[in-house]
């Protein structure tokens, strides 16, 4: 499974994620966005780039929802709810938003 971005021909695994997270760039997240129906605005990004944050730069550390909640609403200035993150994400922002963020599928069980 794969898809086109500017020419370049992105390899996913059979869920859809990358293969290589080192392949991701913001048209890449576009384009896995677009496929799962979402047009990303500032707090996709935020979410986005905080979950390559903790994976790429905290030991692959793939943060649960109640840790999302936090760190966003220290980033967004008011706490927000699960219900805000599953209107970003709706299949679950831990999962949707960290194969749309080009990082490895989440395996542990729950999400909160």
């Amino acid at each position: 499974m794969s898809i086109e971005v500017n020419g370049k021909t992105i390899e996913l695994t059979e869920a859809g994620y990358l293969v290589n997270h080192m392949d991701w760039d913001e048209d890449v997240a576009r384009a896995l966005a677009a496929s799962e129906g979402i047009e990303l605005t500032d707090q996709h990004w935020d979410v986005i780039n905080y979950l390559r944050d903790e994976y790429i730069n905290n030991g692959q550390n793939q943060p649960m929802e109640r840790a999302v909640l936090k760190d966003m609403g220290k980033r967004w200035g008011s706490k927000p709810t699960s219900k805000d993150l599953y209107q970003l994400f709706p299949l679950a922002p831990t999962k949707q938003g960290t194969k749309i963020a080009g990082l490895p599928q989440v395996k542990r069980k729950g999400g909160y």
